[in-house]
């Protein structure tokens, strides 16, 4: 970096031009080699545990059965957010057309019905003929906004495997210690659950889309916050370099805080390893001590912290400052998953605290990069980082007291969140507000 400054400095403008290139081009060949040894590391690991690989994976969305029907279209449709109108359209009917095809097989073999073929093959082409034919601004707007799609397609991938890694490297899961917790907070996924019960299919329908569904939010406000790439007007932050973030931070804390969920460890779902089959209708009785207990090796401990929890919030800061109906989305969005993670039993309370912690803390540490590391920014990233840290060490070793004094600790680790929020708010939003009515005026 230093050799870097040294040339922007003294250099001609020409040669200044050159070396910034010539840096960019070795950033991107760097990450496509850092991509492939994830990816290739990813299926050797999953050679020897015995699971689906991320090339495996991928395989299936060219030439057989996509294992998801959303995230090829996702990407794709991020993907396009790049290229001008007319090749918008004739990609999108291109990968429309490749699915019909690709559906009408299916249905004539007796297979079931999905997509997504479609979408994976055209997004590989038109990568192709942005890089051969295409020259200029044009190109690289084109290549960044396909690098973005290709990138939550290969994460996606990435992270199929490390669910299954997570359940191979921790046989032991610490879900007494969460519900344990949880009574600081009212135990609030029996609650959410038998409300939820009460309410009937529709809503339960509804919340349970919205949970499954969220990429299809995410794709919604990142094009909103994209729409002028086209023109050369690139956002200095939105919301997909959050999302991948959180993608790659959270997954890190299941091997460090694994955790199944109520519905696994204390419901109808835990195929014989659960404590009791008492969620969402009976709170266990407190018992004396608490310890880990054994769980199957194939379901994911992906509780701890709650990334839907955390995706859904960042979904709903970024949708703040667009349109009224982005506004609402984000709004709805986000009650909807809050109530899915806890009404169908995918998550205990205190991971929705982690969740949300983890947000606010990447979020600023993402957010508004010509900022730079100012006091505010360590503030709020520092407060992010001991609240995390605090929940996780708390409902860790301090379980039997929270669920003993549910009170002053359920004050506490709430108090102690909303402080963030709000150091958050006023460093993000209040203050920016402040500067743009001072530079207005």
């Amino acid at each position: 970096m230093l050799i870097y400054d040294a040339q922007d400095s003294s250099s001609p403008p020409g040669e200044r031009v050159g070396v910034a290139r010539r840096f960019r081009s070795r950033l991107i060949w760097g990450s496509i080699a850092g991509a492939v040894l994830v990816l290739v590391a990813g299926q050797l690991m999953a050679v020897h545990i015995e699971a689906l690989g991320p090339l495996t994976s991928l395989s299936w969305d060219y030439i057989g059965r996509p294992k998801s029907a959303t995230t090829p279209w996702a990407g794709f449709l991020l993907a396009l957010i790049g290229v001008s109108g007319p090749v918008r359209l004739r990609a999108l009917a291109a990968a429309i057309g490749i699915d019909v095809i690709f559906v009408i097989i299916r249905a004539i073999e007796g297979r079931s019905f999905t997509v997504g073929n479609g979408p994976t093959i055209v997004l590989t082409a038109l990568a192709v003929i942005a890089a051969v034919r295409w020259t200029g601004a044009r190109r690289e707007t084109a290549l960044r906004t396909i690098a973005l799609g290709a990138l939550l397609i290969l994460a996606t991938k990435v992270g199929e495997i490390w669910l299954d890694i997570t359940a191979w490297a921790c046989p032991m899961v610490l879900d007494p210690y969460a519900e344990l917790a949880d009574h600081a907070l009212g135990n609030p996924s029996w609650l959410v659950g038998q409300a939820l019960d009460a309410a009937g299919p529709v809503p339960l329908g509804v919340v349970r889309w919205v949970y499954f569904e969220l990429p299809v939010a995410a794709i919604v406000v990142a094009a909103w916050q994209l729409r002028n790439v086209t023109t050369g007007i690139w956002p200095r932050h939105y919301l997909v370099r959050t999302f991948l973030t959180l993608g790659v931070v959270g997954p890190l804390f299941y091997v460090v805080f694994p955790v199944v969920g109520p519905v696994l460890a204390f419901g109808p779902e835990g195929h014989g390893f659960e404590l009791a089959d008492v969620w969402p209708n009976i709170v266990a009785a407190l018992p004396s001590s608490v310890e880990s207990m054994r769980f199957d090796g194939i379901t994911p401990r992906n509780c701890m912290p709650s990334l839907h929890t955390a995706w859904a919030l960042s979904l709903f800061i970024h949708s703040r400052r667009g349109p009224l109906w982005l506004r609402w989305g984000g709004g709805f969005w986000l009650v909807c998953t809050l109530i899915a993670t806890l009404g169908l039993g995918a998550h205990y309370g205190v991971d929705l605290v982690a969740g949300a912690t983890l947000c606010l803390t990447v979020e600023s540490v993402l957010r508004d990069p010509d900022r730079g590391w100012d006091r505010g920014r360590a503030r709020v990233v520092a407060f992010g980082i001991a609240t995390f840290t605090g929940v996780l060490l708390c409902v860790r070793y301090f379980a039997l007291p929270m669920a003993n004094s549910p009170f002053p600790f359920g004050v506490a680790l709430l108090g102690v969140f909303a402080a963030l929020a709000y150091t958050f708010y006023r460093t993000w939003f209040a203050e920016a507000d402040i500067r743009e009515k001072v530079s207005s005026s």
